[in-house]
């Protein structure tokens, strides 16, 4: 009987996908293409652009699964190529994400009273959602994160603490009805 493709891991299915295995990499696929297209979408692309870049970023992954050693999760590392594609392509468009004034945002309450965290992320200036998505959503560091946004590494630890500090403002209950949200 042999084992279906749910039944592997990431880094057995990489290892697979490296020697050439379409299948095993679709299945890599289906597991982390929505949280990939998730953290483009919350980087600030549009959905279609999302859907573009991850899709860029899984092409890549494929002609790259050789260098996955399995330090770290896959989805970190597929994520980490996916952002960096998506600056690319947001500096060469020279097409930046209109910001919204942090005092004009509202945050949208949805399903139940949940705060709804990519409407909280928009109350962030650009520089701040990049930094914060790069740093949490895709688990850059603060050195990778400084690179790829050719920022000083002062001004991306400065951006995510403020940006942090901020979608805690914004996501702490408001009513004091006991809830509270841990962001970072």
């Amino acid at each position: 009987m042999s084992k279906s493709l749910r039944d592997f891991h990431d880094v057995e299915l990489a290892a697979q996908a490296a020697g050439g295995g379409r299948r095993e990499y679709g299945e890599l696929v289906r597991r982390h293409g929505s949280a990939v297209r998730g953290l483009l979408r919350r980087m600030g692309a549009a959905p279609s652009l999302a859907d573009d870049v991850a899709q860029d970023a899984f092409l890549q992954g494929f002609q790259r699964c050789s260098e996955f050693r399995g330090q770290g999760t896959f989805a970190g590392w597929i994520k980490k190529i996916a952002a960096r594609l998506y600056l690319k392509r947001v500096a060469k468009e020279a097409r930046y994400v209109a910001e919204v004034e942090a005092d004009q945002a509202e945050v949208v309450v949805d399903r139940g009273g949940l705060m709804d965290l990519d409407e909280a992320l928009k109350a962030l200036n650009e520089t701040e959602r990049m930094c914060v998505s790069l740093c949490h959503g895709a688990g850059m560091s603060h050195p990778e994160i400084a690179a790829a946004l050719n920022l000083p590494l002062g001004t991306v630890k400065s951006h995510v603490k403020r940006g942090l500090d901020k979608l805690r403002a914004r996501l702490s209950p408001a009513q004091g009805d006991g809830r509270s949200v841990h962001v970072g």
